[in-house]
Order: C-alpha cells, then sequence, then structure tokens
C-alpha cells in the first residue's frame, strides 16, 4: 500500500488502485478522463496528484508539460504509477517534474514493512520505541 500524506488527492487512472488514505486526508477524488484532469485540479486544488502511466501513456507528455509551465501548478506533487520500469521512459518522466514512481513491487514491499512495523509497536508503547530509536542512532 502507498500511504498518500496529503491534503487533497487527486487520482487520474481507469480505477483505484492500491492508495490507502490516512486520516488527515481532506478530499480523494478520482477521475478516469483526461479531459477533466485540468477542470478538477482548479476545482479541488490538490497537492498531489497520482497518474496511472498506462492509461495515459498517449498523453502524459503533454500533460506533464503543461503542468510544469504554468507556475500555478508549482506547489503540486506529481506521482505516476507505472506497471514496469524503463530507464529512459522514467528519466523522462522526472525531467518532466514527476516526483515519484511507483511500481507493483513497491506495494508488495511497503506491505511487508507495515506488517512488521505495525508488530513492533504492538509490542512496545510508543516511549520504548523513541528510546530504541535514539539508541540506536
Amino acid at each position: 500500500m502507498i500511504r498518500v500524506r496529503s491534503k487533497n488527492v487527486l487520482l487520474v487512472a481507469p480505477d483505484t488502485f492500491s492508495v490507502e488514505l490516512l486520516p488527515n486526508n481532506k478530499q480523494f477524488k478520482h477521475i478516469s478522463s483526461t479531459s477533466h484532469i485540468f477542470p478538477s485540479i482548479h476545482e479541488q486544488k490538490p497537492n498531489l496528484v497520482i497518474f496511472d502511466y498506462d492509461h495515459l501513456n498517449a498523453d502524459i507528455e503533454k500533460i506533464l508539460r503543461r503542468l510544469q509551465s504554468n507556475p500555478a501548478y508549482n506547489k503540486i506533487k506529481v506521482c505516476c504509477y507505472k506497471q514496469k520500469e524503463h530507464t529512459k521512459v522514467d528519466s523522462l518522466l522526472k525531467v518532466l517534474g514527476v516526483d515519484y514512481i511507483f511500481y507493483p513491487e513497491d506495494f508488495k514491499k511497503s506491505e511487508k514493512g507495515n506488517s512488521f512495523s505495525n508488530a513492533l509497536a504492538h509490542i512496545f508503547d510508543a516511549p520504548v520505541m523513541a528510546l530504541m530509536a535514539k539508541a540506536s542512532s
């Protein structure tokens, strides 16, 4: 699972994939049409936009260039979900302003990490965990 820690999130994908909402999320909006991206951005004013690369493959470059060229969108973090890694495409996405790229493996890794940290959290109190963190550094 990817934990989204942003007040307002816009997801552009054919369906909602594993995005777990946290209590501090005020708004979460899902759209699947490319024609609704910028009207939704103006309406919602998201802090984070998550694009499904496979869904927007033909239009992703135009969308990212428009986001990067307009100073009104400077504070928006951009994430991209891809099925597999590709060095040239990933580097192009980074140049076009994508802050984070997620793959299906990232969901599996974070699930394992969360279960381990949850197990430790249930065993120890928060003050004990803070002391352990200070001692290890």
